[in-house]
């Protein structure tokens, strides 16, 4: 009988990591013993994805708020320090901006309006045009944008951001002075040292700042981007990635990925006899059409992957076929027809009509954005995702 089940994406429950923990042996094991208790197995171009929480966790990648405010010092003194463009998120930034604060004496703290870079909201669009404010050339002070909108909560959470920005920075030692702007320049009639908080667009954003005058100028991913007095680190991304892990520490964006997955893809081959992928995966990329929130606060969707995983979907819309290159067809005869045009389809479809609808995005951030959802973010228990048939197709 035919296969009839396409792409599938499963949970695994796996013990809960702690420092020191091997890895590997987890993930290959967890996987194994879900097969036998689940009933399935192994097949060649499985997607092994695992969560980089729980690689970070194993290797212990973590830093103190007195650690983050070490390096903070470190490259900008104790000096008034202007906090550009973060993402509003307990969860994400929070921790990390106290820590900024124990390290300098003032904050001049700018948020993007009327959302973050990620889509966390401050201000509705309807309400902006209300009030006659242009948020690409106005500058608000925080009294001016009270007066403006009052005191906004998220839709979700809850929480005040402002207020609780600025109770945070004020209660780790630090004067604060809030302001709102889209153009990063406008922080440099506040101060000439920079932090530039923003995770997709920050190379524009040091860019600007540093062509209009900036003095000190650094992102995020230049902050424990190595170790500091003993703290965890990440030499590509730094404090990008990172989260909450207790009032006073933060867990880093796991490092040294690659031989983590590859090492996943030896003993399981060891194991089974199977070659399947492997990628470690963070935030999904997608966009929430309620909250209008884009998931993705880490730096990449993947920040290792075996190389299987390399490129881009190349597939053919059936709906095209059967509509333009076969549209007299029907039944078996259709069938064979658009099996036929699939196993015979160009190695590069860029640009073919044949593919127009066909999702152009990366393996890696269209299978780690499947993972996130699948995995979530709570009290799931599956930190290990176990994609099969995704590069399947019709004729398979």
């Amino acid at each position: 009988m035919e296969r009839l089940v396409g792409t599938t994406a499963r949970g695994i429950r796996a013990p809960i990591v702690r420092m020191g923990d091997d890895i590997v042996e987890i993930v290959v094991k967890s996987v194994l013993d879900a097969a036998t208790s689940g009933g399935f197995v192994l097949r060649d171009r499985d997607v092994i994805a695992v969560t980089e929480a729980i690689v970070a966790r194993a290797q212990g990648n973590y830093a103190t708020l007195d650690q983050i405010a070490d390096d903070i010092r470190a490259k900008f003194g104790a000096e008034t320090l202007g906090v550009v463009f973060p993402i509003l998120s307990r969860n994400r930034f929070a921790m990390v901006l106290k820590g900024i604060a124990m390290g300098v004496e003032k904050i001049v703290l700018m948020l993007s309006y009327p959302s973050d870079e990620v889509g966390n909201s401050l201000v509705d669009l309807d309400l902006l045009d209300e009030k006659g404010v242009d948020p690409w050339t106005d500058v608000l002070t925080e009294a001016r944008y009270r007066e403006l909108f009052g005191y906004q909560k998220h839709p979700f959470t809850g929480v005040d951001y402002v207020e609780y920005y600025k109770e945070l920075i004020s209660g780790a030692g630090s004067e604060v002075e809030i302001v709102f702007a889209n153009d990063c320049r406008a922080i440099l009639e506040y101060t000439k040292n920079v932090l530039c908080c923003d995770i997709h667009t920050r190379a524009r954003t040091k860019r600007m700042l540093s062509a209009a005058g900036a003095e000190k100028v650094f992102c995020l991913d230049a902050i424990l981007s190595a170790s500091r007095n003993g703290s965890g680190y990440n030499e590509d991304f730094g404090l990008l990635g990172s989260n909450k892990a207790t009032d006073s520490s933060v867990k880093l964006f796991p490092r040294d990925g690659q031989p983590v997955v590859e090492a996943i893809q030896r003993r399981i081959r060891v194991e089974t006899g199977k070659d399947v992928e492997v990628m470690i995966y963070g935030d999904g990329a997608f966009k929430d059409p309620v909250g209008k929130i884009w998931e993705l606060a880490d730096p990449v969707v993947s920040p290792a992957y075996t190389t299987g995983l390399e490129g881009q979907p190349n597939e053919v819309k059936l709906k095209y076929l059967a509509d333009n290159e076969f549209p007299d067809l029907s039944g078996d005869e259709l069938r064979q027809a658009i099996s036929n045009y699939i196993r015979n389809k160009d190695k590069d479809l860029v640009g073919k009509m044949a593919s127009q609808g066909t999702t152009p995005r990366r393996l890696t951030d269209l299978i780690g954005s499947l993972a996130d959802l699948t995995s979530g973010s709570g009290d799931k228990g599956t930190p290990i995702v176990l994609v099969q048939g995704y590069f399947d197709n019709f004729t398979d």
